[in-house]
């Protein structure tokens, strides 16, 4: 199997994307750098035949990409031994070198495509080359109302600090099993309103968002959510569908959930554990108490 491309492009990203973060600590707060595992989007492509489709997208941190792209195909039932003849970076010239660094080209033996019938309704896909995730990001701005004209929401730091206690406490399952995630909608002054737990974490954020459609209670803007895990891009997307502001998590960001709660004025706390946390985005919306800031 041969691996596809001669001159790779200037620009990649790594697996570590460096950012600001606004770090909060007791009584103490400063600025500082901060390292965020890098999450873009990858799209797959078959290529048989002089014949091209986009099977599957999915968000990443980047590294191994044709070890992922064949892997996922194979767990697919899409390609076995001895059915890839090479792998690739996208080499349409008219791309960002960025943009070709995520999608990859699985070139077959075959002389045709392979029918993928009903397991293509699996796979989230797009036509555009190399660009995947940006039509995702047109529509989220389409529907989403300007962070400007929500009503203003904030929470302190000490409301912020109680947050994880009361999430655990309202784990009713996670508490017999030790095995699910969970995600909670609280008011600012940190009352619960509403807890879900799943084997997902972007599944309980679903969940939380359902309960408010279903119980007329949308949009969430006065409201914060917090997740009991990492913060990814789709986490980031459902949240600002929903409308909500501040989104907490016990875990660290990827650096495609900083990007997007930046581009549409969400509040982003990562680490949030034994009272302290780190502020990613958007840090008007939190209430340091007039904590003393150290350079």
């Amino acid at each position: 199997m041969e691996r596809d491309g001669a001159a790779r492009p200037a620009a990649r990203l790594g697996p570590v994307t460096r950012s600001r973060v606004r770090r909060v600590s007791g009584s103490a707060v400063h600025d500082r750098r901060d390292d965020l595992a890098t999450e873009e989007p990858l799209e797959i492509r078959l290529l048989a035949g002089g014949e091209s489709r986009t099977v599957a997208i999915t968000m990443r941190t980047p590294g191994a990409d044709f070890e992922l792209a064949a892997g996922f195909l194979h767990g697919e039932g899409i390609v076995g031994p001895g059915d890839i003849a090479a792998i690739g970076y996208c080499t349409d010239e008219d791309l960002d070198p960025e943009a070709r660094y995520n999608t990859v080209t699985v070139r077959l033996t075959a002389s045709r495509l392979p029918d993928l019938g009903a397991q293509a309704r699996n796979f989230l896909t797009s036509s555009a080359c190399g660009v995947c995730g940006t039509a995702s990001l047109d529509a989220l701005r389409d529907r989403c109302a300007v962070p400007a004209v929500r009503p203003p929401v904030g929470v302190s730091a000490t409301t912020l600090y109680g947050l994880p206690d009361r999430l655990r406490e309202a784990q009713g399952v996670f508490g017999r099993t030790g095995g699910l995630h969970a995600a909670g909608l609280f008011t600012p002054d940190g009352t619960p309103v509403a807890v879900r737990e799943d084997v997902g974490r972007h599944n309980a954020v679903d969940k939380l968002v359902g309960w408010a459609l279903l119980g007329g209670q949308a949009p969430l803007d006065r409201h914060v959510l917090l997740v009991s895990g990492r913060v990814g891009y789709e986490i980031m997307q459902k949240a600002a569908s929903a409308g909500i502001q501040i989104v907490c998590a016990v875990s660290a960001p990827s650096s495609l959930a900083v990007d997007l709660a930046r581009e549409f004025g969400v509040t982003l706390v990562g680490f949030l554990r034994e009272e302290r946390f780190n502020i990613y985005a958007c840090t008007e919306r939190i209430d340091v108490e007039q904590a003393a800031e150290t350079p």
